[in-house]
C-alpha cells in the first residue's frame, strides 16, 4: 500500500512538474527528493497541528515554549541595551496629568530620560512659568517613572538637538502626548523626530490641564480677596471669575488608574518597618511636598500618606480650597518615589485607632498653607503629640523646600493679567484640540502599560 501511494505521489509530483514546462524527463533522484520534501513539510505541519498524536504533548506547548525562549532572549538583549525612551516638557505646575504621562512614555520603552525645559524657554514659546526650574525639577525627580533627567533642553527638537539625543544619550525614541505641540511660528515642535521615523505617541490625559489649574488658582485668589471665606456644601473649586458655579473634574479616577500610580496596589507594610504617618491636604502636588517627604522617610522604613478629605480642607481653609479635589491630589501623592501607601480622604484628626491599625511609630503633619478659620476644630494631632510620636520635621535649606499651595496661588494672583491672558490663548487651543479629537482628524493614540 505504501509503495503504491508513493508511486501514485511521484506520478502527480512529474504531471505537475509537466504542467509548469519542466522536462518530463526529469531525473528519478529529483522526484524523490520532491516526495521527501513534501512529506516532511506534511509531517511537519501534522506535528505541529497535532502535537498529543506524535509527542504525546497538548496542542500549544510547542508554541508557548517558542514564544517562552523569545521572551528570554529579548529580556537578555534589552537588560545588554535597554531601549532609552526620551521625553521633555516645562511640567509647570505638574499634576497627574503629567505623572500620567511620564508613566505611559515609561511603558514605551525600559529606560525614560526627561528633558526639562528652562524658564527663559518657557517665557519665549509659552508665557511666564509659575514655577522656576529648581521648584519643576523637584518633582519631576519624585516621580517614581523617572530614571534620568537632563537640564536646559530646547522647546522644540530641532534637528541638531535631536541628534545630540541619538548619539550622547542613547536615545532610541522620542515620546509625546497626542496633543498638538506647536512653536510661536506654527510649527510642529516635532517635526524633525517624526520625519525620522523615530517618534511614538501617547494618549493624553483628559480632563486636567495647567490651563484648568489656573484658572481653579485666579478663582480661588478672587475668592479670598472678596472675602468668600465661608465653607460651601459640595466639593470643587469655582473656575474663572464664576463665584457660586461649580467647578467639576471631568477626570475619572478608576480602581485601574489608582493601581497603576500606586505601583500594583500600594506596597505591603513589612513586618518590623518603622511606619511613618504624613497627613495634610496635598493640594497641588509641589516641592515643599516633596521635601517633606524626604525627610518623613529619613525617619522610618515606610511612608503612609493620608490626604484629607475634601470637606475637612474647606472648613479648614475656607471655600476656595483645595484646589484639587480629594482623588486629583492623591493621585499626585502616590506618583512620588518616597511614598510607599495613600489613605485617601481621611480625617483631618488623627485617631488612636488609625495609629493602632497601621501600627504608627510616628506622625508629621503638612505645615498649613493659610491661616485657620476660626471655627477651625482643635488640634488635630493633639492625640500623637500625647503619645509623644509627633514630629516636626524640616524640610531642608534646597531651593523650593519653603514653597506652599498658598505661595504658588499668590504669584498667580499677582501677575494675573499675564495669566489670564494665557490661559484665554490655552483655552482656545485647548478646544481646538478637542474639536478636532471628535472629528477624528487626530490620532487617537492607545494608552501603553498596565
Amino acid at each position: 500500500g505504501v509503495a503504491v501511494e508513493a508511486s501514485k505521489m511521484e506520478k502527480t509530483v512529474a504531471k505537475a512538474l509537466r504542467i509548469i514546462g519542466i522536462d518530463h524527463e526529469v531525473d528519478r533522484r529529483t522526484s524523490v527528493a520532491a516526495i521527501a520534501a513534501t512529506a516532511v513539510t506534511a509531517t511537519a505541519f501534522a506535528a505541529y497541528y497535532y502535537p498529543e498524536a506524535f509527542f504525546g504533548i497538548r496542542r500549544g506547548t510547542l508554541s508557548s515554549w517558542a514564544a517562552r525562549a523569545l521572551d528570554r532572549h529579548a529580556t537578555r538583549r534589552r537588560k545588554r541595551r535597554p531601549v532609552r525612551v526620551y521625553m521633555d516638557g516645562c511640567f509647570d505646575l505638574a499634576h497627574f496629568g503629567h505623572a500620567n504621562a511620564l508613566r505611559l512614555a515609561k511603558a514605551c520603552g525600559d529606560e525614560l530620560v526627561v528633558g526639562l525645559v528652562p524658564d527663559d524657554e518657557i517665557r519665549r514659546c509659552k508665557g511666564p512659568p509659575v514655577l522656576n526650574e529648581d521648584e519643576r525639577r523637584a518633582v519631576v525627580e519624585s516621580f517614581r517613572w523617572v530614571d534620568e533627567i537632563i537640564f536646559d533642553v530646547p522647546y522644540d527638537i530641532n534637528p541638531e538637538f535631536m541628534q545630540t539625543l541619538w548619539r550622547k544619550h542613547r536615545i532610541d525614541y522620542i515620546v509625546h502626548g497626542d496633543d498638538p505641540c506647536l512653536l510661536p511660528d506654527g510649527t510642529d515642535a516635532y517635526a524633525a523626530p517624526k520625519k525620522e521615523g523615530r517618534f511614538m505617541t501617547i494618549k493624553r490625559t483628559e480632563g486636567v490641564s495647567t490651563t484648568d489649574i489656573v484658572g481653579r488658582m485666579l478663582a480661588a485668589s478672587q475668592q479670598t480677596r472678596r472675602g468668600f471665606l465661608s465653607p460651601r456644601k459640595s466639593g470643587g473649586s469655582d473656575k474663572g471669575g464664576n463665584e457660586s458655579g461649580e467647578k467639576l473634574s471631568h477626570f475619572c479616577t478608576t480602581s485601574r488608574r489608582v493601581a497603576q500610580f500606586s505601583g500594583g496596589g500600594g506596597k505591603p507594610i513589612p513586618p518590623g518597618a518603622r511606619v511613618v504617618y504624613v497627613h495634610g491636604a496635598f493640594d497641588m502636588f509641589h516641592a515643599g511636598h516633596v521635601h517633606l517627604l524626604e525627610a518623613a522617610k529619613e525617619l522610618g522604613d515606610y511612608v503612609l500618606v493620608g490626604v484629607h478629605e475634601d470637606e475637612a480642607v474647606r472648613s479648614r481653609r475656607g471655600a476656595s480650597h483645595p484646589i484639587l479635589n480629594q482623588q486629583e491630589r492623591s493621585l499626585g501623592a502616590m506618583a512620588c518615589r518616597h511614598v510607599d501607601e495613600v489613605i485617601m480622604g481621611v480625617p483631618e484628626a488623627v485617631t488612636r485607632d488609625l495609629i493602632a491599625t497601621f501600627n504608627v511609630a510616628a506622625v508629621v503633619a503638612e505645615e498649613p498653607c493659610a491661616p485657620a478659620l476660626a471655627d477651625t476644630p482643635a488640634d488635630p494631632n493633639r492625640v500623637p503629640k500625647e503619645m509623644g510620636i509627633f514630629r516636626e520635621v524640616s524640610n531642608g535649606t534646597a531651593r523650593g523646600a519653603d514653597l506652599t499651595t498658598a505661595t504658588i496661588i499668590q504669584r498667580v494672583a499677582d501677575d494675573r493679567a499675564a495669566y489670564e491672558e494665557r490661559n484665554a490663548r490655552k483655552g482656545k487651543a485647548e478646544e481646538n484640540y478637542y474639536s478636532l479629537k471628535r472629528k477624528g482628524e487626530v490620532d487617537r493614540a492607545e494608552e501603553r502599560g498596565a
